[in-house]
């Protein structure tokens, strides 16, 4: 259940998320963005242990390595969903769990929450066992991103940002990516960070001059996903 579920989104049910159960050895950890309507957005590396969820008064499992696991772990707000299966505390029974809600961002009709695993949306809930595309659960160091869809099986593209050394600073890279994973270079999207601002030309790329050292830079357009903030080193 991905996107096209979003029209049920407006029934949706309240959930709690409970203390996250103690992670086990097995379950990896991912990088997670979090990305609301506003542009606001949450960026944290989260363990995808065992979690617990209360919805519709039921107590249901997000089992090891699922992409739902890893969301309550990392708490970005108040979590609601809905269960379009029979969820218990037997984490393969989670598969029909679907996030309607995180903070005051709910789904309407069309639009709503979805998630990608690097470039590409998920074709599984995320509470699915057998992982986000049906073969296997996240690995560690995946990249998750959360983000609200303004048009199920549609989406806007959510932005990567890639960066090259030059003298005296960068070259950064900016595409954009669709629901299928297919890149397009991004123009006039910001480049930010440590108080430098580039824009990107046509082929998505712009040289931005930094002095030697660490800086977090994030690229961000109107109507696309931000993308993740990425650490980059300046000799």
């Amino acid at each position: 259940m991905r996107a096209r579920a979003l029209i049920l989104g407006g029934l949706a049910v309240m959930a709690v998320a409970s203390p996250p159960a103690t992670a086990t050895a097995a379950a990896p950890r991912i990088k997670q963005l979090v990305v609301f309507r506003s542009g606001e957005a949450v960026q944290r590396t989260t363990g995808t242990g065992q979690a617990t969820v209360t919805v519709a008064g039921r107590r249901c499992a997000a089992g090891d390595g699922t992409a739902l696991a890893a969301l309550v772990r990392s708490r970005p707000g108040q979590l609601r969903l809905r269960d379009f299966g029979a969820c218990s505390m037997r984490p393969r029974d989670s598969a029909g769990l679907l996030v309607t809600g995180i903070r005051s961002d709910r789904n309407r009709g069309q639009r709503g929450w979805v998630y990608k695993v690097g470039r590409r949306a998920a074709t599984a809930g995320a509470g699915d066992m057998g992982g986000p595309f049906g073969d296997g659960r996240l690995r560690a160091g995946q990249r998750v991103t959360w983000f609200y869809c303004v048009r199920a099986a549609n989406c806007q593209r959510t932005l990567e940002l890639r960066t090259t050394p030059m003298a005296g600073g960068i070259v950064a890279t900016v595409r954009g990516y669709d629901d299928a994973g297919d890149g397009v270079p991004i123009e006039d999207a910001t480049v930010s960070g440590s108080a430098v601002t580039g824009l990107t030309s046509a082929d998505g790329r712009v040289q931005m001059v930094l002095p030697p050292g660490t800086h977090r830079l994030v690229a961000r357009k109107d109507g696309l996903v931000r993308s993740f903030t990425e650490r980059v080193e300046v000799p």
